[in-house]
């Protein structure tokens, strides 16, 4: 049949002609929600089998609909099948397809069932199966962190507040930082799929159905915990939408803050690491350059992420129940954001397991800037029961004198501490260094290469669990 055929038919008696072509322009989904087919035919099985096991539809038409939608989507995957933007969307065209291959039979598909939940059930089993992925995803991410923090739980390095260097922290400790905040996006996922984690199939346009129809089967046969408890709310929700997008916008934040940090570490003047040729590119005209475009890519495409999350919020805002044609708009910024969170992990992952580390640089950045001048004023309110506003203004007084005499805190004499407070020992020497500044941090989650060492174990656990 031709396509405008097929398109009147699908609309029934109502709609004499076909839509006009800014009108099928606008209202086809088709390019984009073909991304669907194996959830829509997955769900209209289902759908299908439940029908049969109730009466509804006799077991030789089920067979014959199971049978056609297998074929449709062995088509789709080989790539034969023949998508039409007059029939508008993946669940037409598959429709329409079926009854081609059927004939009548095809029809008692969409007995007790609406576009509205159909489409409803696609997406909330795409959503989750892409929650699986990215969790898988930033398992592997969170796996090559704690390769390196192992590796390097005691090689120092500057931590910074407001850029600029503030106390000796180690490499491995900083690593450990991002698997905090990997695992809570991990977190976040498994939230999110315990959420969406009920099928709203069943609910119909959005008052349910006359027909005797068993929602829990058909929430057991798709892998969902149990049917959604309100029809309206089924047709019309769409958090589980933008829940992922907002889990995705957090993690791309994450990656994009960690791709920041590559990119200035990357470079001449801090020379702390050096990507892998894989994760870098040259320059057309300076022979010398190597760029980091992979990680500027990652910190680039979180605005994306974010852009879709703040469209979806604005979509579904003016929104009253149940459904509009304006959460059409739900698709492509999933489907974006998924793509693009997914590139974003993987390009991270290879970044982190084949960048070189240079523990040289770190080490003397570590003891720039004065960084120590904490442990002293520490030392004081611990060794000479000073107050710690007191000791901080010894403290103050003592690198102002390093800094005339060019020198780091640990070059100072006894002789000069001892000319800005008399009760000053030998002993501070033992915390001026860097590595013992380190060393010393041994409060729970502190930088001590011994503690650090104990958040590796526990998240190692903790992962092999997830």
């Amino acid at each position: 049949m031709s396509d405008k055929k097929a398109s009147n038919q699908m609309w029934g008696g109502r709609f004499a002609s076909g839509p006009a072509a800014i009108m099928e322009a606008i209202n086809a989904s088709i390019s984009f929600d073909r991304k669907l087919y194996a959830q829509d035919i997955r769900g209209s099985i289902a759908h299908s089998e439940m029908l049969a096991q109730t009466g509804i539809i006799s077991a030789a038409d089920q067979e014959k609909i199971s049978h056609g939608l297998n074929t449709i989507l062995a088509e789709i995957e080989a790539g034969t099948f023949e998508f039409s933007t007059r029939l508008e969307d993946i669940h037409m065209n598959v429709e329409a397809r079926l009854a081609d291959l059927i004939g009548p039979a095809a029809g008692r598909l969409h007995t007790a069932r609406s576009r509205n939940d159909q489409v409803a059930v696609d997406l909330r089993l795409w959503v989750k199966d892409e929650c699986f992925r990215v969790a898988e995803a930033l398992k592997g991410l969170i796996t090559a962190f704690l390769a390196r923090a192992e590796e390097h739980a005691a090689t120092v390095m500057p931590g910074f507040t407001h850029m600029q260097a503030a106390q000796p922290v180690t490499f491995g400790h900083h690593c450990m930082a991002y698997v905090e905040m990997f695992a809570r996006d991990l977190s976040r996922v498994r939230d999110a799929i315990e959420r969406m984690d009920e099928s709203p199939l069943g609910a119909a346009a959005l008052a349910g159905t006359s027909f005797p129809i068993d929602r829990h089967q058909t929430a057991t046969a798709l892998g969902f915990r149990e049917p959604m408890r309100n029809s309206l709310d089924s047709v019309s929700d769409r958090d589980f939408a933008l829940e992922f997008l907002g889990l995705a916008a957090i993690c791309a934040t994450h990656l994009s803050r960690l791709a920041e940090e590559i990119i200035i570490w990357s470079t001449p003047q801090f020379g702390f690491v050096r990507l892998s040729d894989s994760f870098s590119t040259g320059s057309s005209i300076m022979p010398q350059k190597k760029n980091p475009d992979a990680a500027e890519l990652v910190r680039g495409k979180t605005g994306r992420v974010t852009g879709h999350l703040v469209g979806l919020l604005t979509v579904m805002k003016g929104m009253p129940l149940t459904y509009g044609k304006d959460m059409q708009e739900d698709k492509e910024s999933v489907f974006d954001a998924a793509e693009t969170l997914d590139l974003m992990l993987a390009a991270m992952t290879g970044m982190m397991r084949d960048m070189t580390v240079n523990t040289a640089a770190m080490k003397k950045a570590a003891g720039a800037g004065y960084s120590t001048a904490t442990d002293l004023a520490d030392w004081l309110v611990r060794t000479l029961g000073l107050p710690f506003r007191e000791a901080h203004h010894i403290t103050g007084r003592a690198v102002a004198l390093a800094e005339d005499k060019k020198v780091g805190l640990d070059r100072l004499s006894l002789q000069d501490l001892q000319s800005i407070h008399l009760g000053i020992s030998a002993d501070v020497f033992s915390v001026l260094a860097v590595q013992n500044s380190v060393k010393s941090r041994t409060s729970f989650g502190g930088t001590a290469p011994s503690e650090v060492r104990k958040q590796i174990r526990y998240w190692k656990k903790r992962l092999d669990k997830a």
